[in-house]
């Protein structure tokens, strides 16, 4: 089992094979845990900080190893309006105390029934879809690398 302390500062080359590490959101938020990568390699995770989506964490000859959190239920909420409608929204979803991330013109909050049932109450429209969801850390220092 290859044990991992710290995400790596590569860049990626052309010529690189990506494994993907499929993880949970939640799973993310820790510092100890273990998961398999997509060519069954086992991994420990003890971490110095959290990891994100597209973090690499291990080069090996031409391989690299990629952290992918997977896509979950989402609710994705277009802010293509007034933007006192979007601060009432994004003001109505902290006051849920639910974690929002703001992508493409769009809140996107966990699919979740009690989100559910204040956006049909308050006829604020929206979308279900699957994504990968990152929200904002209030007042976290916490890194997001994107490397696609």
């Amino acid at each position: 089992m290859e044990i991992v302390r710290h995400h790596l500062h590569v860049h990626r080359s052309e010529s690189d094979r990506i494994i993907p590490i499929p993880v949970d959101r939640e799973v993310l938020a820790k510092r100890r845990w273990r998961a398999i990568a997509g060519d069954g390699r086992e991994f420990g995770f003890d971490l110095d900080h959290l990891l994100s989506h597209g973090d690499f964490v291990l080069r090996e000859e031409g391989i690299l190893y990629a952290i992918r959190q997977r896509e979950e239920p989402v609710f994705e909420i277009p802010l293509g309006y007034v933007p006192a409608d979007a601060a009432r929204v994004a003001w109505q979803l902290g006051n849920l105390h639910f974690p929002i991330q703001i992508v493409d013109e769009v809140i996107r909050v966990a699919a979740d029934v009690a989100v559910k049932q204040m956006l049909d109450r308050e006829q604020i429209p929206y979308f279900e879809s699957l994504a990968v969801f990152c929200p904002v850390a209030a007042g976290a220092a916490h890194h997001h690398h994107h490397h696609d």
